[in-house]
């Protein structure tokens, strides 16, 4: 049976890495997408684990390759998706995650129209900011950036299927840990699950 593809968005700031960690401690049945991207890492972070690092020069080459199946550049660095990789992933029955941006999650849906794609919000956009600058990670320019085009980013959350707002975050952990499971029991899942069972149903 096909993995399922669970695709989740947010704002920078808005708790989705603290999340979909929880997640994957919650759930060891989904496993993280690594993407491959231009920024530097941040502290605590290891190639191959939370991205794939490569230079720019090395991304374009990727990209002209024909390697990603969506690419973007975020706050004046290239994030990409593998295609390649994924789909073998999914083909093997693995749930992968991908944390991707708006724009990418339009690309991934285009080619994979039943993943399942959810938005994670900020309780507002001062918490947001408190979020930001309590990470101590980013320079006071960036944190800027990033307070301009979260607004943005946010409207576009009526293009997903599920909206989870971390305003507490046990409570919003439980809310993704659901909205997983939930996917596993879709009817095109489950039929792929146990074909005999429904195909005792639909005999006359």
């Amino acid at each position: 049976m096909p993995g399922t593809l669970i695709i989740v968005t947010a704002p920078s700031g808005a708790g989705k890495t603290t999340l979909v960690q929880g997640l994957l401690k919650a759930d060891t049945g989904v496993q993280l997408s690594v993407s491959y991207t231009t920024r530097a890492p941040r502290p605590g972070e290891a190639d191959g684990r939370e991205y794939r690092f490569v230079d720019i020069n090395r991304f374009r080459e990727l990209r002209d390759a024909g390697e990603f199946l969506e690419w973007a550049e975020v706050h004046g660095n290239y994030y990409g998706t593998s295609k390649a990789w994924l789909r073998s992933e999914l083909d093997a029955g693995r749930d992968t995650l991908v944390e991707i941006d708006w724009q990418g999650a339009q690309q991934v849906r285009k080619m994979f129209p039943e993943s399942v794609g959810i938005f994670i919000l900020p309780p507002s956009m001062d918490e947001l900011e408190r979020r930001l600058r309590g990470r101590g990670t980013d320079s006071e320019e960036v944190i800027i950036r990033r307070l301009l085009g979260a607004r943005g980013e946010m409207r576009h959350v009526s293009e997903f299927d599920y909206v989870i707002i971390n305003n507490e975050l046990p409570d919003a952990l439980e809310d993704l840990v659901a909205v997983v499971r939930a996917a596993r029991l879709r009817y095109a899942n489950q039929h792929a699950r146990h074909p005999s069972y429904f195909d005792f149903l639909e005999k006359d």
